[in-house]
């Protein structure tokens, strides 16, 4: 649950944080890269946290019901390409694996109204450096977007906000 947005920079209770644009732009440059030269995507298709959920709410439904005919982790590495800066929310720190990478969070708007939370982290594994992408969320939002939700979305870009 997202409770804490661009109204404070770096928060103790969350250890979430907004990165300048410079630093989202580079992470989405990185992100690319990784995935055009063969990066390893790990998708968490069944979550322990999907046993207390909606089902509509769970990264499989999601991606069952925006991309039926197509293999997962083939739409979500073309989602994962299509990301824009504008689409980003926040970065936060894994109280699970505190050693690892941050997460960043992103949120698109699909078929005009869906709204879809996408949590991924990419990190170099393994002592030849070989890249995975993890997507811990990719599912539809529990909680309807708002703009101050994205702190680079130019001038509050609309696109269907309820």
């Amino acid at each position: 649950m997202i409770l804490i947005w661009r109204s404070i920079e770096l928060s103790e209770e969350t250890k979430a944080r907004i990165e300048s644009e410079t630093e989202v732009r580079a992470y989405i440059q990185n992100l690319k890269f990784a995935l055009n030269n063969g990066a390893k995507i790990e998708f968490q298709v069944k979550r322990r946290v999907d046993d207390k959920r909606n089902e509509k709410y769970t990264n499989q439904y999601t991606v069952n019901t925006l991309f039926p005919d197509e293999n997962p982790v083939d739409a979500l590495k073309r989602e994962l390409l299509m990301l824009r800066v504008e689409d980003y929310m926040r970065t936060v720190k894994d109280f699970r694996f505190p050693k690892r990478s941050e997460m960043r969070e992103f949120g698109k708007v699909y078929n005009g109204s869906d709204d879809v939370y996408i949590k991924i982290r990419v990190e170099l594994l393994g002592m030849y450096g070989a890249t995975t992408t993890f997507i811990m969320s990719f599912h539809f939002a529990e909680k309807p977007f708002v703009p101050e939700m994205f702190p680079y979305r130019k001038n509050r870009e609309v696109f269907s906000w309820k």
